[in-house]
């Protein structure tokens, strides 16, 4: 038996999720509705993910402001918004564009007294004001990702303040903190490298519950919708990525070979924060500075969605197309501006999708009714939605990376001792 541990412990990470996924799709084939028996074990898998993710968020964080110092965390933030923004902007214009060329919507009617339950979206000014907690055990309870975010960037400069103050008892406390935080952080990523030995088991019961349960029917009914939605995210990841890429001169094909796995994981997952504990790792293998890769990326994962902008440009069309709705430019560019701000916005917003959603018809004056049409192949373009999502962190993180090199001063033979020491 010991032997056969082994031997699993020695095979690549890629190579044992990928089998639990062909094993999951097989399944689900093959059992049908039967299939979803196996699902508790894709909960199971999910909840371990989520488990680590508030610690992981927490402790990082408090380490990564005590590594750098506020004008650099300010330079930072500085980057990484405008690239948010910007590569957002571009996927709601690409989901529109795709869209208008394979018309998804053309043939399909409004079901008749279909209705729809859209919860209210959150004012700009409330999702600010929350992400500052009344009771910050509670934030930690619920997993209030921007929250947790707050609380761990004031703690951080706090301890770093205690860490250069004038009193001997002060500094202690704050180098014991640092510690304490530095240890919680070893210690999630110990945790982390069991639950991932135990991930090919999980993304086999998500996928073979997801194909049996679902089927290829919806697929067949929206193939147009959902492959105008794939066609914009490989787009936006092949084309687009790799020209931001390129333009920094980072190594694409390398890039994308050290971030398979949380690439992988976000599409078997459909979770950008459950994906987070393995977006990080990869961060780390890519070579991208803890620095970096710890402070952009749990914010990434809550307010950075590629994959939900072209969501929203692709499902935009879709209505328009079965209302018989003419989109002028005025209103494309209308729509393009609402989709950034819905996909930011809203995320991490319960409901979210249909949130950002309803923003967007109703800005373009389309019966938001037609959301309701989507909902059975949402667990097909969930999936490739969130790896957009995921991807697109991790290319502003290793933008932001590479462009904050020229102020830390890092040889490139350090960072390839930073890779070679986490691919061990």
């Amino acid at each position: 038996m010991s032997r056969i541990w082994k031997w699993y412990l020695e095979k690549s990470f890629v190579s044992k999720i990928s089998a639990g996924f062909l094993l999951g799709i097989i399944a689900g084939m093959i059992f049908g509705p039967s299939a979803t028996v196996l699902s508790p074990f894709g909960d199971v898998f999910l909840n371990l993910l989520k488990m680590v993710v508030v610690p992981l968020v927490l402790f990082t964080i408090i380490v990564s402001v005590n590594n750098a110092n506020p004008k650099e965390l300010g330079r930072i933030g500085g980057k990484i918004f405008p690239y948010y923004l910007i590569t957002t902007a571009l996927a709601v214009f690409l989901g529109i564009a795709i869209a208008k060329l394979i018309n998804p919507g053309m043939g399909l009617e409004l079901p008749k007294g279909s209705t729809i339950e859209v919860p209210e979206a959150p004012a700009l000014l409330d999702v600010l004001l929350q992400i500052i907690p009344t009771n910050i055990f509670e934030s930690l309870t619920n997993g209030d990702i921007l929250s947790i975010v707050f609380i761990a960037v004031i703690t951080g400069f706090a301890v770093s303040y205690m860490r250069n103050a004038n009193e001997t008892h002060v500094r202690e406390w704050s180098n014991l903190l640092l510690k304490i935080s530095e240890a919680g952080s070893e210690v999630t990523f110990r945790i982390l490298n069991g639950i991932l030995q135990y991930a090919p088991i999980g993304v086999l019961g998500i996928t073979a519950s997801t194909i049996g349960s679902q089927g290829f029917d919806s697929l067949k009914a929206l193939a147009k919708y959902v492959g105008a939605s794939y066609l914009g995210v490989g787009i936006q990841m092949v084309i687009i990525f790799t020209i931001i890429l390129w333009l920094f001169k980072i190594p694409v094909m390398k890039f994308f070979m050290n971030t398979k796995e949380a690439i992988m994981t976000a599409f078997v997952t459909s979770s950008s924060l459950g994906t987070l504990p393995i977006t990080i790792k990869s961060a780390q293998k890519a070579g991208i500075s803890d620095r970096v890769a710890n402070f952009t990326l749990p914010i990434g994962a809550t307010v950075n969605m590629n994959g939900s902008a072209i969501h929203f440009g692709v499902g935009v069309v879709f209505a328009a197309d079965i209302v018989g709705f003419d989109l002028t430019i005025g209103a494309i560019v209308g729509i393009i501006l609402t989709g950034t701000l819905a996909a930011v916005g809203t995320a991490g917003v319960p409901g979210a999708g249909l949130i950002g959603m309803s923003i967007v018809f109703t800005q373009a004056g389309l019966p938001i009714e037609i959301v309701g049409l989507t909902a059975g192949v949402n667990v097909l373009t969930d999936m490739i939605f969130t790896t957009c999502n995921v991807t697109g962190d991790l290319v502003g993180a290793a933008v932001v990376d590479r462009s904050e090199r020229k102020h830390v001063s890092v040889p490139d033979e350090a960072v390839q001792e930073h890779v070679s020491n986490n691919e061990k």
